[in-house]
């Protein structure tokens, strides 16, 4: 076998470099561990405080540590960004921004040796200085995604002295239906709600200290790679899916969506003396709304007031994995005497919970989510309906989509900032857990979802199929 034909049909060499938020490291360590299982060598690179609390991997993944670099003011230890508080965001930019040097060692040191030598780099949207890095060195680079429904929501217009996405030629029956899909896709852009459309400019705005805008960062690893990747399948959004190629005008290679196993911590007995497990198993099977938002979500002490009084008001069982709201130190953030007057409808716990032994359990008949495609993969993969609080980025987009597919509905917001009370909160929880008619409908909606989700054959097919597309590239 030549060099050529080996290069193409033997294993690859593939370099992830996801961004530095949980949300984006488990996903894509997922994705490593199935390459590695496939006999691919994988190298998953990130900071080192965040590789020693990634979960240990069941395969042999070689994980890469990138020191991340000191900037004043960013505290010790911050290289996640849940470690940030949010008046230090843009300083974590700052520092993200600085491994663009270190990582082109690490690229160059690996393409000097002819038998380490990368096929592909893999790295997230906001990494334009490693597509930068791959070019240099002659190496392809694929560019991870947001959700489908992310991209058909955000503007097109790229920040000044950034290329515009091209649009792939095309037939002129084809160019007519492109055109109509994408005039579709600007209609619900603009009917999206104000307090949307004003977060998402801030987008453009310089919001760091290194002077480079969150869409500059996007567009510039746009322009610089090869291929798009994304963590998702026409199957899960079969309305923006479609879009997405012809609106970022290049390839783009389905990943599926990368679910964990759905025995998942349950796995040989794994957390069942977790508290909230025990809590459970006194409860009746499909009566407990599972309340989480991520452990990234600003709530403040008001919206976490009102997300309270809402579950009081409905009455369902519940358990909430509560974060420490922004902006406050006090210990009990929820409102007087709730745990008191609600001890025996739900459980609040604060911290660390086994998310998807909760998800598993069969006392848990539905999920209130802020929409984040991890929870809404997890969620589903139960066939459990939603009630949804989405709070920023492709949260609301995805919200749309699912409340359109009819697996659950969403908590009524103020148009214009956003704003949320209990009566919204309580309307919503009680059609999804509580009307016996509306509930029958999201279940079924949910467990339609569930089927592409559960579908172990077809998320792995897509796996196969995305390592089959790079080797074209070869």
């Amino acid at each position: 076998m030549d060099a050529d034909s080996s290069r193409t049909t033997g294993p690859l060499h593939i370099v992830i470099c996801p961004w530095l938020a949980f949300g984006h490291l488990l996903p894509y360590l997922e994705l490593a561990e199935r390459l590695a299982s496939r006999g691919h060598r994988v190298s998953f690179v990130s900071t080192p405080r965040n590789l020693a609390r990634l979960p240990p991997s069941r395969m042999d993944v070689d994980l890469v540590a990138i020191p991340l670099p000191r900037v004043e003011g960013l505290p010790e230890g911050a290289e996640s960004t849940n470690d940030v508080p949010d008046e230090k965001r843009e300083l974590h930019w700052e520092a993200f921004d600085g491994l663009a040097a270190p990582f082109a060692e690490f690229l160059a040191a690996a393409c000097a040796d002819g038998g380490s030598r990368p096929h592909w780099i893999i790295a997230d949207c906001f990494h334009h200085w490693a597509a930068a890095a791959t070019a240099a060195h002659g190496v392809p680079c694929a560019v991870l995604l947001p959700t489908a429904a992310m991209l058909a929501a955000a503007p097109r217009q790229p920040p000044s002295g950034v290329a515009a996405p091209r649009q792939p030629p095309s037939g002129a029956a084809a160019a007519s239906v492109l055109e109509e899909e994408l005039m579709a896709a600007e209609a619900a852009r603009l009917a999206m709600p104000r307090y949307e459309r004003d977060a998402l400019t801030t987008a453009y705005e310089d919001g760091c200290s290194s002077g480079m805008s969150v869409a500059e960062r996007w567009f510039l690893a746009l322009e610089r790679c090869t291929v798009l990747a994304i963590r998702s399948c026409v199957e899960w959004e079969p309305e923006t899916f479609p879009l997405v190629s012809p609106l970022l005008g290049k390839p783009v290679l389905p990943l599926g969506l990368l679910p964990p196993s759905p025995d998942g911590g349950r796995r040989h007995g794994a957390n069942r003396d977790d508290a909230t497990l025990r809590w459970l198993d006194a409860q009746p099977r499909g009566s407990v709304l599972y309340v989480a938002l991520g452990s990234e979500v600003p709530l403040s002490v008001e919206q976490v007031h009102e997300l309270a009084l809402g579950l009081e008001l409905v009455g369902a069982r519940f358990l909430w994995a509560l974060q420490r709201p922004t902006g406050t130190t006090v210990l009990d953030p929820l409102p007087p005497g709730f745990q008191e007057r609600t001890s025996s409808q739900g459980l609040v716990t604060m911290g660390w919970v086994p998310q998807l032994s909760i998800l598993a359990h069969g006392a848990v008949g539905g999920f209130l989510t802020h929409c984040g495609q991890n929870s809404l993969i997890e969620g589903l993969l139960f066939g459990h309906p939603l009630v949804m609080l989405p709070v920023f980025g492709d949260q609301d987009p995805n919200a749309r989509q699912m409340e359109a597919k009819k697996v659950g509905l969403q908590v009524a917001r103020d148009e214009d900032d956003g704003s949320f009370d209990r009566h919204g909160v309580a309307a919503a929880v009680r059609s999804v857990m509580v009307d016996g008619e509306a509930r029958k409908g999201f279940v079924a909606g949910a467990r339609r979802m569930q089927g592409v989700v559960a579908d172990k054959e077809r998320q792995e097919r897509y796996v196969d199929e995305f390592v089959d597309q790079l080797r074209t590239y070869l």
